[in-house]
């Protein structure tokens, strides 16, 4: 695999990740870009080129930085979002044990969304 596949491959990822990190359909993100839903299933899929300009507003939909679409750095969660603070404190009521599972559990589930 060239660099250039390789590239365009953690793009596909990024962008699949986001998009249903955002509960959003490949049909709704299409609608958004004005493109028809088979685009954004070829980007997804790494058979298709992601311009600067979809990079971008991409970006915008998905509330992620472009960097972080291109594969740099990690996902920045928001602070202030409930369903966070939510699970932070029922983490904190966890065993230590029961907690080690779920983390299991979390790894074993990121895995999976990051498989095509």
């Amino acid at each position: 695999m060239s660099a250039q596949e390789s590239k365009r491959q953690i793009i596909a990822s990024r962008v699949r990740e986001a998009r249903r990190m955002a509960g959003l359909s490949q049909g709704q993100v299409a609608k958004m870009l004005r493109l028809q839903r088979p685009s954004v299933t070829e980007m997804e899929s790494g058979n298709r080129s992601v311009s600067a300009e979809e990079l971008a507003k991409l970006a915008d939909i998905f509330d992620v930085s472009v960097a972080w679409l291109l594969g740099e750095g990690v996902r920045q969660l928001d602070p202030h979002d409930d369903r966070l603070q939510l699970a932070a404190r029922e983490l904190q009521k966890l065993k230590p044990d029961d907690l080690n599972r779920l983390l299991t559990i979390l790894a074993s589930m990121r895995d999976q969304g990051q498989q095509p």
